[in-house]
């Protein structure tokens, strides 16, 4: 027999039983599908439906913020009368200038006449929210006969000035920009100048008096106690946080209280409801300068009863 060799060891038989042959027939061990719980599903269709409701709100928002100010403010670009409409000499002025040498700001100084009364004044006038200077014409022109310099400009996005979206701020600049231009550029002294304002220019008179104590005085024609209501009352604001929004304010009642140079308030009695006539009342009441108002009846004769009433407080003024 032949001798096995030292050290080997038999071939071990390995059984065919645990040998797995890959054939057509084998078989592979079947998985179970991966299953979603209802509970997952429902969570994830709620945030869905969340995020889709906060994106939609935030577009609402946005929206809201851009277009608002249209409640407010209702500008024209096209200037149909200047102050030769009625006669009355005037400079076409572009003033607060940009980086290009490009004005701004368009508006018309008036000059009076040499013998004017109180030529000593320069009004600066400041019109409404609507229209533009077209609109002011004829009430420069009653300012003009009193016997006054005037100095009237359109704000950003009136007129023929610069476009921009309207706003407090941008107005309150814009007025700024003004008095800087008189005082500088004309050589104007502040303790002569007279800001003149009607409807929300009223307000925004009065801001811009009570921050320049300065000047020699502020005459408001119908300020409104709560301009910006235009905008909080409108039924979209309700769906937003419009206080948060919106930024203009034009409080009548803080800026009457912080006044301190000699005021002319012109109210329309025939014009706004009860509530209206005593919030301005109210807002006057603040004053503790020098101040007078008048009430005027919307009537052909109310331009001749403001004239005189502008004339007596001017001789108040000048003493």
């Amino acid at each position: 027999m032949p001798r096995k060799k030292a050290g080997t060891r038999p071939a071990e038989r390995i059984p065919s039983s645990a040998v797995a042959i890959p054939g057509r027939n084998a078989r592979i061990p079947a998985t179970e599908p991966p299953t979603v719980s209802a509970r997952w599903l429902l969570t994830a269709v709620a945030i869905a439906l969340v995020a889709a409701a906060l994106c939609a709100w935030g577009a609402l928002c946005l929206l809201f913020w851009q277009g608002s100010w249209q409640l407010l403010y209702h500008p024209a670009s096209a200037v149909t009368r200047t102050p030769a409409s009625v006669n009355l000499l005037f400079d076409p002025v572009g003033f607060a200038t940009t980086e290009t040498g490009e004005a701004r700001l368009k508006g018309w100084w008036i000059p009076a006449a040499e013998s004017a009364t109180y030529s000593q004044f320069t009004v600066l006038y400041l019109h409404g929210q609507n229209g533009n200077l077209s609109d002011a014409v004829d009430a420069v022109a009653t300012l003009h006969q009193v016997g006054l310099n005037i100095f009237a400009f359109d704000y950003r996005g009136y007129g023929q000035s610069q476009f921009a979206r309207p706003s407090e701020a941008h107005w309150r600049e814009d007025v700024e920009s003004a008095i800087q231009y008189l005082v500088e550029t004309r050589h104007i002294m502040p303790g002569t100048i007279i800001l003149v304002g009607r409807d929300l220019g009223a307000n925004l008179s009065i801001e811009i008096a009570a921050a320049h104590p300065d000047l020699a005085g502020v005459v408001l024609e119908s300020p409104s106690p709560d301009p910006v209501s235009a905008i909080f009352k409108d039924p979209r604001a309700h769906l937003v946080p419009a206080h948060l929004l919106v930024r203009d304010r034009y409080d009548l009642n803080a800026s009457a209280a912080a006044l301190k140079i000699p005021s002319l308030w012109r109210l329309e009695s025939a014009a706004g409801s009860q509530v209206v006539k005593q919030q301005q009342l109210g807002a006057y009441e603040k004053v503790a300068a020098p101040k007078m108002q008048v009430w005027l009846a919307a009537s052909p004769k109310s331009k001749t009863d403001f004239a005189n009433s502008l004339s007596r407080w001017l001789d108040d003024l000048h003493r």
